[in-house]
């Protein structure tokens, strides 16, 4: 069964060195329930809406699968919330969902899929990867994630069901494939 194991909003508003001067990628999960509304998970902040955030970009999910894959790359924990996802699934492939695929997350909550998340140098310096080139590797790896926008509000909880309830024909996947 599909279902989201965290839900992660800003823990601490950071000081970056990029255009907005401000990053909201620090991002760990809270316990219980928590409203979903237009703009994502309430109590989240978005610093940086023109790129990462508003209502195609309300929420950010990123599959604990992918997280395996990068803990093991690069030899080390990825928690929820360390690629400033709102939430960690497992069992769906995230990266593998079609552009305006919806999904119904626990009874009332349903998102569509807008885009992938396209990799900056704020998370490439939050990674302490900047040197690395983890923006270009991030983006080729195929596990990007993707972004996704409020359809019907209510509430989630860690452990609700993702349910694929819209699957478009001919769109294409958030992996490009």
């Amino acid at each position: 069964m599909a279902h989201v194991t965290a839900i992660c909003v800003v823990h601490a508003l950071l000081p970056d060195s990029g255009k907005v001067g401000t990053t909201a990628i620090d991002k760990r999960p809270v316990a219980g329930a928590v409203k979903v509304g237009d703009y994502g998970v309430y109590a989240d902040v978005q610093a940086d809406r023109k790129h990462h955030g508003g209502l195609d970009k309300a929420l950010y999910a990123y599959a604990q699968e992918d997280a395996d894959f990068w803990a093991h790359e690069l030899s080390r924990e990825i928690p929820a919330g360390s690629f400033g996802e709102n939430l960690r699934t497992v069992g769906i492939d995230v990266n593998a969902a079609r552009i305006g695929e919806q999904w119904r997350i626990g009874d009332t909550v349903v998102v569509e899929v807008t885009s992938p998340r396209v990799p900056c140098q704020t998370f490439a310096r939050w990674m302490g990867e900047e040197t690395n080139g983890w923006v270009k590797r991030f983006a080729q790896s195929g596990r990007v994630g993707p972004y996704l926008r409020v359809v019907k509000r209510g509430s989630i909880a860690p452990g609700d069901e993702i349910t694929v309830v819209h699957v478009p024909d001919g769109a294409p996947a958030v992996n490009g494939l």
